[in-house]
């Protein structure tokens, strides 16, 4: 082919990466300033309402002056404690079963199935499931109802970071391990899964930062509580409800205590992520 013909197709051949790269950068730009926009105006409401009271005193009754966010805080962090002390075991194994037991099993494709089911279902739709299966037959509202909802939102994610973080570490590793005469369970456990520990953790992590600021099914489970509470067989008060409740309210003093709440959320998700990012490069490092 000619140069004069080739020239016309490497023009609009350029002229279409030009575009795109434009594009692309022009849709980053767009997301940043979003994103500029949100923290700016969280930080400029919700820092100025920090106060000792904050963490030291439990959420105001209506038309009250004063108040915190304690028992909320508390709340939220037995709720995501109880969620991820219950699905990180178990997800954990399922992926290790998936990655290294259940390569041709139908068991294993139909745990794969549903657990994408789970990964696109919505958080209400969980909420709701939770009501009808906890909530109406215990005939109250409960923290625990509210962490079983949030541990069904991050089992899947578990047990897929698990399953893609053990099918990562390279063969080899597994035949030197059959070399030395070690069984397939040891092999798992003593070698796999130490070498792809620190990518577990971090997607254990990421899971912890998605469920922190779940709300929809906080609301059909473990709903909220004005009150100091530390059972998860009542009401729970936690961060996400009284951030939509004050916000939803007339009351101004409440509207402070719902930026200040969502401050605070914001903040425990990004050092959550800095730390997950933090431990995925020292684990990239070994």
């Amino acid at each position: 082919m000619s140069s004069s013909a080739m020239n016309p197709i490497y023009r609009r051949r350029l002229w279409a990466h030009r575009v795109g790269i434009a594009l692309s950068f022009g849709a980053m730009a767009f997301g940043l300033i979003v994103l500029a926009w949100i923290l700016f105006t969280l930080f400029l409401k919700g820092f100025g309402a920090l106060s000792f009271a904050l963490f030291t005193e439990t959420t105001p009754a209506p038309g009250s002056d004063g108040g915190g966010l304690m028992n909320a805080i508390v709340g939220s962090l037995m709720l995501v404690g109880a969620a991820t002390l219950i699905s990180t075991p178990i997800g954990i194994l399922a992926g290790i079963y998936l990655a290294e037991y259940g390569e041709r099993s139908w068991f294993a494709q139909v745990t794969r199935f549903i657990t994408d089911i789970m990964l696109s279902a919505p958080s209400i739709v969980i909420g709701l499931f939770i009501y009808e299966v906890m909530v109406r037959s215990m005939g109250h509202f409960s923290g625990l109802a509210g962490g079983i909802a949030l541990a069904m939102i991050l089992l899947p994610i578990v047990v897929r970071t698990t399953e893609e973080s053990l099918r990562l570490v390279p063969d080899q590793m597994r035949e030197a391990g059959f070399a030395l005469g070690m069984p397939r369970w040891r092999v798992t456990s003593r070698i796999i899964y130490r070498a792809a520990q620190s990518a577990i953790v971090t997607g254990v992590l990421l899971a912890v930062a998605r469920i922190a600021g779940e709300t929809a099914p906080l609301l059909f489970t473990a709903l909220n509580n004005q009150f100091w509470s530390a059972s998860l067989n009542e009401p729970l008060a936690n961060v996400p409800v009284v951030i939509f409740q004050y916000a939803m309210s007339p009351y101004d003093e409440w509207h402070t205590l719902a930026w200040a709440g969502a401050f605070v959320l914001t903040a425990f998700v990004l050092v959550l992520n800095v730390g997950v990012r933090i431990l995925a490069r020292r684990g990239g490092n070994k």
